[in-house]
């Protein structure tokens, strides 16, 4: 079958509830979304506008708030309008879109949260020669292999999926995934398989080199009340963030592969989508609440906010 991107559509896993039930998931959905887009972006230009959090650790934070953003982008606006439709159905151009948005935004969180390890290891272990290693020019290098190592490694997935003909087109999901994609091919996909192995392993070795720097950062902390101080502050929302999406994926990925048909739907979807609604929403409430610097300077920009309503108001 040639797979041509004029004719071709998948149908998605139903969200089977009752037509006043989805008028019920619709708002909270929306709400969700809204938030995330608030949260997120409340931090992004709180840390672009303030010049004292131009320093790496919170540059680091942003990125990972954009890629909040921009992987969140790739489910809800579709899933919004699933909701309210009849038909749970996207083209094939649409499906590799989709992989490819939340490919790229899983395996960039992965390594955002990577360089904020090292960034805390430097400022933590080796204090004294921080500014000279962690240079605008490094974090300018640091930033791009976040995004292009995960946009590359996803293109790649995807060209390797692309040639494949297909003997089937539902997608037991709420959204498209290239495991679930790859499955319905009508020839054997052992290369598929194989990079998908090298991938996996590549992303293994980014958790291997969280765990050495944090190996490095907890005997270093505890001779010193400072750097307990920057532990706590610092190294422990990303120890909260590293954890949260860990646990997110790995529902996602045990109950795609391995997950019985038998289980609940509606639990089964939570656990599949639940790295596009926990992490996105709670890495910035996260940050903003527990790094000092942040808080101050949200609330600073809220009290000049208010005070200046109130002027109006007089």
């Amino acid at each position: 079958m040639d797979n041509t991107s004029f004719n071709m559509v998948f149908t998605l896993s139903a969200f089977k509830e009752s037509k006043a039930n989805k008028y019920i998931f619709f708002p909270l959905t929306s709400a969700v979304y809204l938030v995330i887009i608030v949260c997120n972006l409340t931090l992004i230009v709180t840390i672009l506008r303030e010049r004292a959090l131009h320093d790496p650790m919170y540059i680091f934070l942003c990125n990972l708030c954009i890629n909040g953003l921009f992987g969140t982008a790739g489910f809800y606006p579709k899933f919004l309008s699933d909701l309210l439709s009849d038909s749970h159905v996207i083209s094939y151009n649409g499906c590799l879109l989709q992989i490819f948005v939340i490919y790229s935004y899983s395996m960039c969180e992965y390594t955002t949260l990577t360089l904020m390890a090292y960034d805390r290891f430097v400022a933590i272990c080796r204090p004294l020669e921080y500014h000279m290693i962690m240079t605008a020019h490094t974090i300018g290098k640091l930033i791009l292999f976040s995004w292009s190592f995960p946009f590359l490694s996803v293109l790649i997935g995807i060209l390797l999926t692309n040639r494949l003909p297909l003997c089937g087109f539902h997608i037991d999901k709420l959204y498209c995934d290239n495991w679930s994609v790859v499955k319905l091919s009508c020839i054997p996909t052992t290369t598929n398989n194989v990079f998908g192995f090298i991938v996996i392993i590549l992303s293994v070795g980014h958790g291997i080199f969280i765990l050495y720097s944090y190996m490095k950062l907890i005997p270093a902390c505890k001779k010193s009340r400072d750097n307990q101080k920057k532990f706590m502050q610092t190294c422990l929302p990303h120890l909260i963030s590293l954890i949260n999406f860990t646990i997110a994926i790995l529902f996602d990925l045990m109950f795609s592969r391995y997950g019985p048909k038998d289980f609940p739907q509606s639990v089964r979807h939570f656990l599949q989508v639940e790295f596009l609604v926990i992490p996105p929403l709670f890495n910035p409430l996260i940050y903003g609440l527990k790094v000092n610097e942040v808080r101050k300077r949200i609330l600073k920009k809220h009290k000049v906010t208010d005070s200046l309503h109130t002027r109006k108001k007089r």
